[in-house]
């Protein structure tokens, strides 16, 4: 593994493409927050507002997520590990629907498998200051 001028580990191919679906995930997550509040009629505004906010909310934790695991913060790890199994959780509840639940789970063991490689581990270890 390289090391950037500043000291830091060059990002490994897995970590990149867990990067990338990490941000797709947050965007789509905006999409659906959109299309809800959209959607939103008058006996449904509360519960509608509410999802739409939490999404978005979600949505911009998981990009901020994204960003830490481009910059090789380590804390980023955890929270996006913590995403993907509960994103396994869902596509197992969702399994009668296979248009929601395949891609759900193919998306979340890609991402768990590119962030818990050993190349992505290696280049998310704090640095020793020598």
């Amino acid at each position: 593994m390289t090391r950037s001028p500043l000291g830091h580990t060059s990002r490994p191919l897995p970590l990149t493409i867990a990067v990338v679906l990490v941000g797709l995930e947050a965007l789509v997550l905006t999409v659906v927050a959109l299309l809800d509040l959209a959607d939103l009629s008058g006996d449904q505004l509360t519960m509608g507002t509410t999802a739409a906010v939490f999404l978005l909310l979600y949505a911009a934790a998981l990009a901020l997520c994204g960003y830490g695991l481009l910059r090789l913060v380590s804390w980023a790890r955890s929270p996006v590990v913590l995403t993907q199994l509960i994103q396994l959780g869902l596509a197992w509840d969702s399994r009668h629907n296979p248009t929601v639940a395949v891609p759900l789970a193919l998306v979340a063991v890609a991402v768990l498998a590119a962030i818990l490689s050993p190349a992505s581990l290696a280049a998310l270890e704090p640095q020793d200051e020598d």
